[in-house]
């Protein structure tokens, strides 16, 4: 078994659409980025990448590339699935925490873990979601962007 961290953080911005774990959600203001700037599949992504040692989310899909400018986050995700596949490991487990004063995350949550289980592969109970605030202290209480942390555990694939 390996384990991996990720993290990621973007900040808010008046023209783009807000993405979090492939659901879009209705929002004043989006996350600025070179894809669809996705923290939470961004965050489980290097998790992933990390655990098998391959590693991270920009090494592989650098923001300097135009073939990821604005791609579906849950692209990469199924990419990276396929990259640790390739090294012989298959997802045990992710845990994920979005950090987000605004807006209410709580409702969206079901439909991301449906999301992202079945681009992993793996059944829903084998992914945790969750979403706290910061009580107003920092860049994200005072809503000027939204982060994303996860833990991955991978295995070798039984054969």
């Amino acid at each position: 078994m390996r384990i991996g961290h990720g993290y990621d953080v973007h900040r808010f911005a008046a023209d783009c659409e807000l993405v979090l774990g492939g659901v879009n959600i209705a929002h004043h203001q989006g996350l600025a980025a070179h894809s669809d700037g996705d923290v939470l599949i961004h965050a489980i992504c290097d998790a992933l990448l990390g655990a098998a040692g391959l590693w991270d989310i920009g090494h592989h899909f650098p923001d300097s590339a135009r073939e990821f400018k604005n791609i579906d986050s849950r692209i990469l995700l199924r990419r990276v699935i396929a990259a640790i596949a390739e090294q012989g490991y298959t997802v045990v487990n992710v845990d994920s925490t979005i950090v987000a004063q605004a807006p209410k995350l709580a409702p969206f949550i079901p439909e991301m873990c449906q999301k992202l289980a079945a681009d992993m592969q793996i059944d829903e109970s084998a992914l945790n979601i969750k979403a706290t605030t910061t009580e107003g202290l920092g860049f994200s209480g005072r809503e000027e962007g939204i982060a994303a942390h996860a833990v991955a555990m991978i295995t070798r694939k039984h054969t």
